[in-house]
């Protein structure tokens, strides 16, 4: 009796070892639930991590933007390379005249294009006993009527690789093509390239010129 006893108990415990064990290697080897998913937190950390800001472009003081709602002096007065061009209007008390009704085309030197000019010539222009010839010399930048550079191109073609145009001075300019690129020749064989185009204002339109353009007298 004693024996069997025994032998039922050794039974017992080999059952619940073997089980035991069982249920071990099963907890083992379950499948992954992760099927190679990645957290979504971690996703987006990793891709702020991964990614650059993009960086803005600040390159410092700008002229303020031209609109076409403003008039050509204000255009003109809203860009630093004017500013020489702008002085020499209100020398010459063209303000006025060229904030009118218009329309106006305006060939507006830079500048850079007043400082090819000998030494000395922009002051000696700029003062008041002689308006006159700077008045002469600034309406022969201007001409009635808005001529954007479609309508100079086409009148340059019509006029078989020239084109004359009468200026507010009274004196005629001459447009022709370098290439593709417009060139203004004066009535003293001076020349002068466009190098920007149809800057659009409330009464005319304003191209830039590299030089300034002289009448005769």
């Amino acid at each position: 009796m004693e024996n069997r006893n025994i032998m039922r108990f050794i039974a017992t415990f080999i059952v619940l070892t073997l089980g035991a064990f069982a249920l071990a290697c099963g907890e083992a080897t379950a499948p992954s639930t992760d099927n190679g998913s990645t957290d979504p937190t971690n996703a987006a950390n990793d891709s702020k991590d991964n990614t650059e800001t993009p960086k803005s472009d600040d390159s410092g003081d700008k002229d303020a933007s031209a609109s076409a709602e403003k008039n050509i002096v204000e255009n003109a007065s809203a860009i630093k390379d004017f500013s020489t061009l702008v002085t020499a209007v209100k020398a010459a008390d063209l303000v006025e005249t060229l904030s009118g009704k218009g329309p106006f085309t305006v060939f507006a030197p830079t500048n850079a294009a007043f400082e090819k000019l000998p030494e000395g010539t922009v002051e000696t222009l700029l003062k008041p006993e002689n308006k006159d010839k700077l008045k002469g010399i600034l309406t022969y930048h201007v001409v009635a009527g808005k001529l954007d550079a479609a309508a100079v191109a086409k009148a340059i073609k019509d006029g078989d690789g020239k084109a004359a145009v009468k200026t507010v001075n009274g004196e005629e300019l001459t447009a022709s093509l370098d290439g593709e690129k417009v060139v203004i020749t004066d009535a003293k064989g001076g020349k002068s390239t466009v190098t920007a185009t149809d800057t659009m204002a409330s009464n005319g339109v304003i191209h830039v010129l590299d030089t300034v353009i002289m009448p005769s007298k």
